[in-house]
């Protein structure tokens, strides 16, 4: 009987890893399990968090953080990215808050890991004003761990809500008076 056991057990322990430091950079299932991200804390005013996720549908989402800024959750902003070999001019983000620390959020094509990966430095300005200069140093072995975390979470088994078993306490119709609710059937 322990024989049985012993595999799901290891098969759970290996569906939600613990972060792995790579470098500077961590690497971390999403919350949802939905995917992956990295993460980097830049030590400066306001302590500036860069967040780069990759889900399993492949969609990547790109977010900085910092304690200073004046973001609100929802502004609608024009950035202009710039890597290594290339940029992102007038290219869309929206204000976030998470964990106390405004910033703001956004995504590119597929193929952004990949160009982040193969840069030196981030540059991210609004118009003229230098918004932040983030040295990617190590980001080529983050992006390797992140992508092999997230061929974990694509190839794990996901039950489904609707393959469960209901129950007989939910009623036809929920939202009917009481004396007209009944069981399913």
């Amino acid at each position: 009987m322990s024989l049985l056991l012993t595999p799901v057990i290891a098969s759970s322990v290996q569906a939600q890893p613990e972060p792995q430091d790579v470098g500077e950079w961590t690497v971390a299932v999403s919350k949802d399990g939905k995917g992956c991200f990295l993460t980097r804390e830049f030590d400066r005013a306001g302590d500036t968090t860069l967040l780069l996720g990759i889900d399993t549908d492949g969609t990547n989402h790109l977010t900085l953080l910092n304690a200073n800024w004046s973001i609100r959750p929802k502004d609608r902003l024009k950035l202009t990215f710039r890597l290594s070999k290339g940029a992102y001019p007038g290219h869309f983000a929206i204000g976030l808050m998470s964990d106390g620390k405004p910033g703001f959020v956004t995504s590119f094509e597929p193929q952004f890991p990949t160009y982040f990966a193969n840069s030196r430095t981030l540059e991210i300005n609004r118009g003229d004003v230098p918004v932040e200069r983030l040295n990617l140093d190590g980001s080529g072995a983050a992006i390797v761990a992140l992508r092999r975390c997230v061929e974990t979470q694509r190839s794990r088994p996901v039950a489904a809500i609707r393959d469960k078993p209901r129950t007989d306490d939910i009623p036809k119709d929920p939202f009917a008076p009481s004396s007209k609710r009944k069981r399913r059937q």
